[in-house]
């Protein structure tokens, strides 16, 4: 995945969060949209992490595609 694939798939992304915080406050969401929000809080946590990491790669002369998708734990931990 390139950085514009990345950065296409965190405007999707975030489309769909600003959709379902928009359905809690007006009417209230299910908890099967809650775990879907948060299913794509997590999502977006990696795809910045990632996007990061391939930037961070490319400034320091390194292969940006060696960058990988960390598990869920690992962002989270050092994103939140």
């Amino acid at each position: 995945m390139d950085d514009k694939e990345i950065l296409a798939q965190i405007n999707k992304l975030a489309e769909k969060e600003k959709q379902l915080f928009k359905k809690e406050a007006d009417q209230g969401a299910s908890d099967d949209e809650r775990a879907q929000l948060r299913r794509i809080e997590v999502t977006l946590d990696q795809c910045w992490d990632l996007l990061h990491q391939r930037r961070a790669r490319r400034s320091a002369g390194l292969d940006p595609d060696a960058a990988a998708v960390r598990d869920p734990d690992t962002v989270e931990k050092y994103m939140g």
